[in-house]
């Protein structure tokens, strides 16, 4: 999300290197973090939820498992972050002598693995070519899997021998795939075809490699004549064009250096057994640059030229025949070519920065991709070929168990946090790899690569197992859904389950076990991938379940063991434990939705699967006979009908809405008390009447509809909502027993929509009895309510009626799963209990509508969410628990908005959003019908019908090619659509945008006024360009980077060879870094009060920890780093600011996209950073790369765009390109108007800006207006006494004295002629530090002024630290215990 939450308000003192963190401290804040786990509320209210939450993580955190880091730790991140949290073990020097090398050292940590120096000796320049080696001590061969300090004798300059080891047909194998890679790693091709974890970056073309080695370019870019400024044409404020080619631009480093024309096995293979007893491993074929072609033998001791050719097996040696244990060294002595391009090759790779190779944990995809020549490689055929039957080469035991390791990982231990720390490591990896396997395998099942296990039925209800992973297709198959809407339920049921299996995932129970579940959509398939409970494919479904139903609640059993576990996870999820009648009319007892089934597997563990229905219904889409919604639902048009009857309401929702009523509660109770206390003291009669009790209740029973009403009437009840809730009422609240365990402990912005308004203005008097209330509370759940007089406990008893309470003695929100469950039943006894769970339901669908949304337009409005395109708009919805169904409604709320056209951006976004959605579904039936032959044609068909202006786009049908001329003939007068699997080349573009507009009404209940692209275009003001790029984003259309003509009324825009590739679209579970996380919120709140020390070290202490979890790549490493920085910079510290940005702008790329909203973000604040080093020509270039950027996600109409436009007009006027500057600044000034209103400060500051242009070019009249402008507005807004408005003031007089001067100048000239004596005027170039302290007021950094002695004492405490780091002892040992609390930076308020 690319809200504003984290820009930190504040200033920090210097944080040094990331090991900063201090011994005792990192203990202290260990025990007391420990002491939270483990000291359970009364009531069980698991402190945990605070690490486990699921709700208010920073922006990308719930980014969809579609983005995400790396798992492949890079060996150097390892060592560090353990020292600082294990054990504190410093890093040691050892020597490493290798074969035709000189001696050199290397730093290593007692943590690390034998394995581990491996791997950076075969990454090392001069060692990459080795890989069958051992290292040796003193003699010993070393075990490749000890700890280094574990090993007797190994100390600081120990020296450690590389011994080469004869090979083995693995060893051999491993060795040439590793050539391989070596020889691929400037290759970009990997990426562009989704392949191993790689994924595209652009930053190094922008700032010519590594920032951090600016000293050699700060003499030139200070030097301002040599920066040429001028963008391209398309980037300029107006520009209509929306070119896609920039969008890849050519990187100098990927013209590769050939070193070899073939490396590839050779067609002899396997050796024949005679050889084999002579050490041949395997044969490869060679074709050097030079035209030469050479086999070559790999045996035992080696690699070297047998006398084979194509035809005629000969594996005598060659003559000379240079056995060498290398094949890079053979190969450097027959290709005097390869010697010369493989060691430059080498050089430019280990140039790039590390976060441009390492892999990220989760495949990315590239929507865009140019022409790749396709080479031979005998590693991408070998794996083609070995991954079609499921095996992977470096596990021993061929397949892996995919269910044991999931759920051996879960059971790890977790007492402290090292423990933790290795099972949420083993946990992602683990998770990391199955979404990898589980994709390959779907797309093999699509593709037809995998034989069915019931091959006679027919292909829609086909089941697969490769791998140990069990595949079915969303289909809904042996009318299992037919009672809730067939297909439609059958492909939205693996996404529920999905976020089932996500949510008991994270309240992590010990003993019960949920499956790996990956979602593929993929070639217009649903595919759902799970891993296999051991045992379950030998019994019938009928034996297995223990517990829940198979048949949606006509037959239903339980069991006392799953009972006891689901209980546990109740409270977080707030599930109610309920009884539903059986086939036999028996009552059951369930703590889970009827689907739920519980299955023992024969290793004994309690599986629960099928959790569709994991959260509640959504009543607003399920109309049920009988029943009435409530006022709000009704005004907006609910219940209405939708596709399935699976529609559940966001687990997002539901903390939302508890956390809401728990206000409600507060109140409520606070309210009774001041009652009791006014009745004590006699003061009856004074108060008002609406403060007797029962009118309180009927005030909150009607409460939801004082929120709707306040809400429909524009947003006026949300305006005047208090920021924070009351304070007693504050973020402390979840920890009392009270609470439901909620997940998002402070988050009151994102939850708590517009109803509290109402609510706050009109009872602000009570508030006072608010903690009393809550200490009634705590104490009625500590101490079972007994020695409490009942009048208390009667107010609490009225207050937990009031909000629908489950418990009458504290407060405690659950839901039913089962109510309104076609087939469920519930027992007699349990009408008023069900009444109530219904009232429950409908208050919750009602919150939604009446609450969330009017909420997440205010937070639009006052732009703390800023969604840029479809991804972040649909976080945005989920944040606040609405599901993506709603977006017809939300648009409806906004259209109907006073200040509509504030919303500008986001409703064309949505409406973006709506129409690409529209599309995929149409799309994903489309493909169905198509045969593999035809995809690329019917691709680009489709999409010339969705976005081309060529009126009556024909497919080209494919099989033209393949067809003999007779044929041919006969082919061309053919119906299009006749038979034969081609119905989808009858597509018309009226034809498909009808349907576009009935699916937005049917499923959205959104009337489109568009019947084709061209109206859609105009009417909604939306761009070709960003339809592109959403439909192929979620469709996982691969096309070709080049300019496409959409407005041509002549031709199509895209051709069959346009459409490169179609990728999978993959939904998974994110498994998160529980500690790190929790570290990380602590440091932003830190930071956020004001305690930048601390804030700094708890932000490097969780960047360890998530490297430690995540390996190096990872999104919310990203938002670690970018936070880093922010602090790096505010401490002065410009060149550790730019460094962490810089990392995170390449993991943005690489995790998120090249051009993901969270991208454009992280280049923003690059630029800023590149520009306070000096480094004037890259911020420039970043900042032109950001606009491009976001003028092909979202166009030029976003308030963004301002900020960013204000960002490139200060560097310009900075470096005096004054014509330049104020054609961006003026534009900034005219979005900011529109966005903020033209009375915002904002828009004052705009005004001042441009004014500063028009003094530098001494148009003095202009300036005076601008700023004049600028000074009404601090003036009306702030007051005149304000240092703004006096700041203004003075500029108007100074401008005022100038422009006087001006004119008393030209007179002379006029009266005088050339004679004149001309008083010299000041023209001034504007510093570099004036341009640096507006940048930094408009990208939101203030800087808290520091006396020069807080400074002084500062720098002495750092460098104190940094000695007692070098020396390697603890740095605050001095002190006894943590820091006292004096020893903040003052904050001058």
């Amino acid at each position: 999300m690319v809200s504003k939450t984290e820009d930190v308000p504040a200033s920090v003192p210097n944080c040094a290197s990331v090991e900063l963190v201090k011994d005792s401290e990192t203990q202290g804040r260990k025990g007391t973090k420990e002491t939270v786990v483990k000291d359970p509320c009364p009531y069980g209210v698991a402190a945990t939820a605070v690490m486990n939450g699921i709700g208010g993580h920073d922006q990308a955190e719930e980014a969809e498992s579609k983005q995400d880091g790396s798992s492949d730790t890079d060996p150097g991140d390892d060592s560090n972050e353990q020292e600082v949290i294990v054990i504190q073990d410093t890093g040691f020097t050892v020597k490493v002598q290798a074969p035709g090398i000189e001696l050199f050292d290397l730093q290593v940590s007692p943590q690390e693995m034998v394995q581990e120096i491996h791997q950076v000796l075969m990454d090392r320049e001069d060692t990459c070519h080795r890989t069958c080696f051992s290292l040796q001590l003193d003699g010993n061969v070393l075990d490749n899997f000890a700890e280094l300090k574990s090993i007797e004798g190994l100390q600081e300059g120990s020296l450690l021998k590389v011994v080469e080891e004869p090979y083995t047909v693995r060893e051999a194998r491993i060795h040439v795939r590793h050539i391989r890679d070596l020889l691929k790693s400037l290759d970009p091709s990997d990426a562009y075809n989704g392949v191993d974890c790689s994924s595209l970056s652009f930053l190094g073309v922008y700032t010519d490699g590594d920032l951090a080695d600016s000293g050699k370019r700060k003499k030139k870019s200070s030097e301002l004549e040599q920066i040429d400024c001028t963008p391209p044409e398309h980037i300029l404020p107006g520009s209509k064009e929306r070119p896609l080619v920039p969008l890849q631009p050519q990187n100098k480093d990927w013209k590769p250096l050939q070193c070899l024309k073939v490396l590839t096995m050779s067609g002899w293979n396997p050796p024949p057994g005679n050889r084999k007893m002579h050490g041949d491993l395997m044969y490869l074929y060679v074709v050097t640059v030079e035209e030469r072609h050479v086999s070559i033998t790999a045996s035992t001791r080696g690699y070297y030229l047998n006398q084979s050719t194509t035809y005629t097996f000969n594996p005598k040696p060659a003559n000379p025949s240079f056995l060498s244990h290398s094949l890079v060294e053979l190969l450097g002595q027959i290709s005097p070519a390869f010697k010369k391009n493989f060691a430059a090759l080498q050089k430019k790779r280990v140039q790039r920065h590390p976060f441009e190779r390492i892999a990220t944990p989760f495949q990315m995809y590239s929507w865009t991709a140019p022409q790749i020549d396709h080479v031979m490689d005998c590693v991408r055929a070998e794996d083609a070929y070995t991954s079609r039957l499921g095996y992977e080469e470096h596990i021993p035991g061929q397949t892996r168990d995919w269910n044991e390791e999931l759920q051996t990982t879960r059971e790890l231990p977790r007492k402290n946090l090292p423990e933790r720390l290795l099972r949420e490591r083993a946990i992602f990896k683990v998770h990391s790899d199955f979404a990898a396997a589980a994709t390959r395998g779907a797309m093999a099942v699509i593709d037809g690569n995998v034989m069915a296990i019931n091959p006679g039925e027919e292909t829609r209800m086909q089941m697969f197992i490769w791998n140990n992973i069990f595949f079915s297709l969303g289909f809904d198959v042996r009318d299992h859904y037919r009672e809730l809407g067939g297909d439609a339920a059958a492909h939205a049921a693996p996404t529920n389950d999905l976020n089932g299996v996500r949510a008991y995932g994270a309240v992590d129970v010990e003993g019960l076990y949920t499956l790996g579940t990956v979602v593929v959509d993929y070639r217009g398939y649903r595919v759902t991938a799970q891993s296999i409970i051991p045992g379950i494919l030998e019994r019938e479904q009928e034996q297995s379940v223990i517990y829940g139903s198979i048949d949606f609640g006509k037959t239903v059993v339980s069991h006392p063991k799953y009972l006891e576990l689901l209980e546990k996870t109740s409270r977080p999820l707030k599930v109610q434990r309920h009884a539903v009648l059986n086939e036999k009319d028996v009552a059951v007892e369930l703590c889970s939705s009827v689907e739920c089934k519980g299955i023992i597997g024969n290793d004994g563990r309690h599986y629960i699967l099928d959790l569709l229905r994991t959260f509640p219904p959504d009543l607003n889409f399920l109309p049920v006979e009988g029943e009435e919604l409530s006022v709000e639902s009704r005004k907006q048009g609910y219940p209405r009908l939708h596709r399935h009857r699976l529609a559940c309401l966001r687990q997002e929702l539901i903390e939302a809405f508890v956390e809401h009523r728990y206000l409600l509660f507060m109140k409520m109770a606070a309210l009774q008390l001041m009652q009791q206390k006014a009745n004590k003291d006699g003061r009856n009669a004074a108060l008002p009447e609406s403060v007797t009790p029962s009118a309180s209740l009927r005030a909150s029973e009607k409460l939801p509809e004082a929120g709707a009403t306040a809400s429909s009437e524009s947003t006026t009840a949300c305006e005047d909502e208090p920021t924070e809730k009351p304070d007693s009422a504050s973020a402390e609240i979840q920890t009392t027993a009270t609470t439901n365990g909620t997940h998002e402990p402070a988050s009151p912005e994102i939850q708590n929509g517009g109803c509290d308004g109402s609510l706050e203005g009109k009872e602000a008097e009570t508030i006072p009895g608010l903690s009393q209330a809550k200490e009634l509370a705590e104490s009625l759940a500590a101490e079972d309510g007994s020695g409490i007089d009942p009048k208390s406990r009667e107010v609490v008893l009225n207050a937990c009626k009031a909000v629908g309470s489950v418990s009458n003695t504290s407060f405690d929100i659950r839901f039913n799963p089962d109510i309104f469950s076609p087939g469920v039943r519930f027992p007699d006894g349990s009408g008023e209990d069900v009444r109530r769970q219904q009232q429950l339901l409908k208050d919750a669908a009602a919150f939604l509508v009446s609450c969330q949304i009017p909420s997440l337009i205010k937070d639009c409005l006052d732009h703390t969410a800023l969604p840029m395109d479809g991804a972040t708009l649909t976080e945005a919805l989920h944040q606040r628990g609405i599901n993506v169904r709603y977006l017809g409604s939300v648009l409806e709320f906004v259209d109907k908005m006073p200040a509509k056209a504030q919303l500008d951006h986001f409703y064309r976004i949505g409406i973006t959003e709506l129409i690409t959605r529209c599309a995929k579904h149409i799309f994903k039936t489309y493909l169905q019908g198509v045969e593999l032959s035809a995809l690329s044609a019917a691709v680009s068909h489709f999409l010339n019908c969705l976005l081309s202006s060529y009126p009556d786009a024909v497919a080209h049908l494919p099989a033209d090619e393949l067809v003999s001329r007779r044929k041919n003939r006969k082919r061309r007068n053919r119906v299009p659509g006749a038979g034969d699997n081609t119905a989808w080349a009858s597509l018309t573009p009226s034809e498909l945008w009808k349907s576009v507009g009935s699916e937005a009404c049917g499923y959205y209940n959104f009337t489109l006024q568009c019947e084709s692209v061209d109206q859609a275009v105009e009417k909604y003001g939306l761009q070709k360009t960003t339809l592109l790029r959403e439909i192929s984003i979620k469709t996982g259309i691969q096309i070709l980077i080049k300019e496409y003509n959409f407005d041509s009324r002549h031709k199509p825009a895209f051709t069959e060879e346009d459409i490169l590739n179609i990728f999978p679209v993959v939904k998974h579970v994110n498994p998160k870094a529980s500690d790190a996380f929790h570290f990380f919120q602590s440091g932003q709140a830190k930071v956020q009060q004001g305690f930048l020390k601390e804030g700094c070290e708890l932000i490097n202490e969780a960047l360890n920890l998530f490297n430690n979890v995540y390996g190096a790549m990872h999104v919310e490493i990203c938002a670690c780093l970018r936070l880093l920085a922010r602090l790096n910079y505010i401490m002065g510290d410009h060149a550790e600011a730019l460094n962490n940005q810089q990392k995170a702008v390449l993991m943005s790329e690489r995790v998120l996209g090249i051009e993901h909203p969270n991208t454009i973000q992280e280049y923003m604040h690059l630029a800023l950073y590149s520009f306070a080093n000096g480094q004037l020509s890259t911020a420039l270039k970043l900042l032109y790369r950001a606009r491009y950027l976001m003028l092909v996600v979202c166009g030029e109409d976003h308030p963004e765009m301002a900020l960013l436009d204000s960002n490139i007009g200060l560097v310009l006027h900075g470096v005096m390109e004054y014509d330049l500057s104020l054609r961006f600044l003026e534009n900034a000034l005219s979005i900011n108007s529109k966005y903020h209103g033209p009375r915002s400060l904002k828009v004052a500051l705009s005004h001042h800006l441009v004014a500063r242009v028009y003094e530098s070019k001494a148009e003095f009249r202009s300036a005076l207006q601008h700023e004049k402008e600028g000074y009404t507005i601090y003036k009306n807004q702030v007051g005149e006494a304000h240092e703004k408005t006096k700041e203004s003031s003075e500029y108007l007089k100074y401008l005022t004295q100038q422009a006087v001067a001006l004119q008393r100048t030209m007179n002379e000239i006029y009266k005088n002629g050339s004679n004149a004596s001309i008083m010299p005027l000041k023209f001034t170039a504007p510093s570099m530090a004036s341009v640096l302290e507006q940048l930094n007021i408009i990208n939101g950094i203030i800087f808290i002024p520091l006396s020069q002695k807080d400074l002084e004492t500062l720098k002495v405490e750092v460098q104190r630290r940094q000695q007692l780091q070098d020396s390697g002892r603890n740095p605050d040992q001095q002190q006894d215990g943590p820091l006292a609390p004096d020893d903040n930076i003052p904050v001058d308020d």
